[in-house]
């Protein structure tokens, strides 16, 4: 069974993001899907082969876990945005397990933004962990370092340079500003929902 991309056009005309600069990430985002795709069928046949023991093997099985993420991430991200945004609803779980773990929104949201605006490559995330029913905002360093391990991700900010740059410069600060304007807190709330009681 092979991984297909999800069409994300609906995010063409939000404000803050050119279409330009949407079409050249949504062209990085099939990318990652193909890989997936065809990192996948090669690990098979290389198994089917019994060169499970290889290099080849190990670096591709590595590989994967990149690209793989790479997939996902981007997922959440184009997921949870909707032109022109929609409002998080201060009486909903998710702001208030927001306000009860961080002390408030105002503190989540500073901290989100810090996360978001650290040197480097990756992706700032708002985190869910069912065990110790707790929120974090975590970086993730490229697509695979960083993910708290039986995490649920509730929000997603993509901060590699190709999410920005043709727009922004190195403004960073001012994408993540449009990226809060654009953010569906209904699916932030939904992806919340689904792992909480």
């Amino acid at each position: 069974m092979s991984y297909e991309q999800k069409n994300f056009d609906r995010l063409l005309g939000t404000e803050g993001f050119s279409d330009t600069m949407l079409k050249n990430h949504f062209a990085l985002y099939q990318g990652y899907v193909a890989n997936v795709n065809k990192v996948a069928d090669i690990l098979k046949a290389l198994a089917a082969e019994g060169k499970i023991g290889t290099p080849e093997y190990a670096e591709l099985k590595r590989r994967f876990g990149w690209e793989f993420s790479g997939m996902r991430l981007h997922e959440y991200y184009f997921g949870n945005m909707i032109n022109g945004g929609s409002p998080l609803d201060a009486d909903s779980p998710l702001h208030q397990k927001i306000t009860a773990d961080f002390g408030s929104y105002g503190e989540w949201e500073k901290e989100f933004r810090g996360v978001g605006a650290f040197r480097g490559i990756g992706w700032a995330m708002l985190y869910y962990d069912p065990i110790g029913a707790r929120l974090f905002n975590v970086w993730i360093n490229e697509h695979e370092a960083g993910h708290l391990a039986g995490g649920i991700p509730v929000l997603a900010l993509d901060v590699f340079e190709h999410a920005y740059v043709l727009d922004y410069g190195i403004k960073r600060a001012d994408y993540i500003e449009a990226f809060w304007r654009a953010i569906d807190w209904r699916v932030a709330v939904e992806r919340f929902g689904r792992v909480t009681p």
